[in-house]
């Protein structure tokens, strides 16, 4: 029997059959409503916000949070399929998804009160209700401790005052989760779209995640109320727990970009004639995809080990950061190898090379970056932080 080949070990075989049917529904959802409108969404600069209703009504939002929430309850696996198929398609589909599922309704799920999940989660999974996240701020997101947003008790209120940057959603969004310093250390807080002096900016000139929504917020003295402060979480926990959720989809995700680009180069090459025969036929041509396919197939076996950790509750943060390192740098490899074999055509987005390459070089950064995660895995190996 030949091999399948985006998927050599046949890593399928190692998922339930829940776990297969969710792939094959959103593979199919990419195919039928991503692919053939995102080359010209992210031309465009476009945000797809057509797509959001469906990909709600397939439970993509909030999808490992309880049936009671109005969310699918699925498994972590389940989940990492998920980012991995609408990553198939583009890294801005993706990016939405993880955002309003593991920056947003999980904060609320995992440190808000009761009335606030029943006030936002329902809604937030039937797309009613977009939400951003806000941490990283304008002078450097890799250092979250140096926050310099504050909130101020005044009565039954808070008072924000600050900025935050780089925000995906952040103009979608009717809900912000905000992060900000307190004089009990920094708390979380739902703030509302139109509340007075809060103001959303969205970023223009983008190379990368055109087809996503990327923004900047500003607070000036926006009145927040009790009711809306994430009441079980302070300290930097609260932020980094939802950064670690964001971040095991986001180990699934590249793959998914990965796997496109080779597709996309294998059928290229197998059609390109030069010098009487088929690209595919060179050697050097087959060494590069072979090699595409070994770092893709390692990628498959290191995400569905760290799913199954998450399922059993065992999985720590310095594993997710080894796997966002390890399957962020095979994407982007690949992306930029599948763009030159495909030659002066891979500068185009009708092939997605050079559009995955692109927005890669925004997932490799966010949510922590390269350098980053390799310091995470340093302290592993030594005990001393070298941050």
């Amino acid at each position: 029997m030949a091999l399948n080949p985006h998927d050599l070990f046949d890593v399928r075989s190692l998922l339930s059959e829940e776990e297969r049917a969710v792939q094959d529904t959103v593979a199919r959802f990419t195919n039928e409503r991503v692919l053939p409108i995102i080359g010209d969404a992210f031309d465009q600069g476009r945000f797809p916000r057509e797509l959001v209703e469906d990909i709600a009504g397939l439970g993509l939002l909030g999808s490992s949070l309880p049936e009671q929430y109005g969310c699918a309850g699925l498994n972590a696996v389940s989940y990492g399929l998920i980012c991995q198929e609408l990553e198939r398609g583009d890294s801005g589909i993706r990016s939405f998804v993880s955002v309003q599922s593991s920056l947003c309704m999980y904060p609320i799920f995992a440190y808000g009160s009761e009335e606030q999940r029943m006030r936002w989660l329902p809604d937030m999974a039937a797309g009613k209700v977009i939400g951003c996240f806000g941490l990283t701020e304008p002078h450097g997101g890799s250092d979250p401790a140096n926050m310099k947003t504050h909130a101020r008790r005044d009565g039954d209120d808070w008072v924000l005052n600050g900025s935050k940057m780089w925000i995906t959603n952040g103009n979608l969004a009717d809900i912000a989760i905000v992060w900000a310093q307190t004089d009990d250390g920094i708390q979380g807080f739902v703030v509302e779209k139109g509340t007075p002096g809060f103001e959303a900016q969205e970023i223009k000139h983008k190379m990368s995640l055109r087809a996503s929504v990327t923004s900047a917020l500003y607070f000036d003295n926006v009145r927040v109320p009790e009711a809306n402060r994430l009441p079980n979480v302070k300290g930097l926990k609260g932020p980094l727990g939802c950064l670690t959720q964001a971040r095991y989809g986001i180990t699934w995700g590249p793959i998914g970009a990965a796997t496109a680009c080779l597709e996309e180069v294998l059928a290229y090459t197998g059609e390109r004639i030069l010098f009487d025969r088929p690209v595919a036929a060179t050697q050097s041509a087959q060494i590069k995809m072979a090699e595409m396919a070994r770092r893709i197939t390692l990628a498959q076996l290191l995400v569905l080990q760290l799913g199954r950790l998450k399922d059993a509750g065992a999985m720590q943060p310095a594993q997710v950061s080894l796997a966002k390192w390890n399957n962020c740098r095979m994407a982007i490899d690949i992306a930029r190898e599948c763009r030159d074999l495909l030659g002066g055509a891979g500068i185009t987005t009708e092939h997605a090379a050079i559009r995955h390459a692109l927005n890669l070089e925004s997932v490799i950064t966010y949510e922590g970056t390269e350098t980053v995660h390799q310091l995470v895995i340093g302290r592993e190996l030594t005990g001393i932080n070298a941050f």
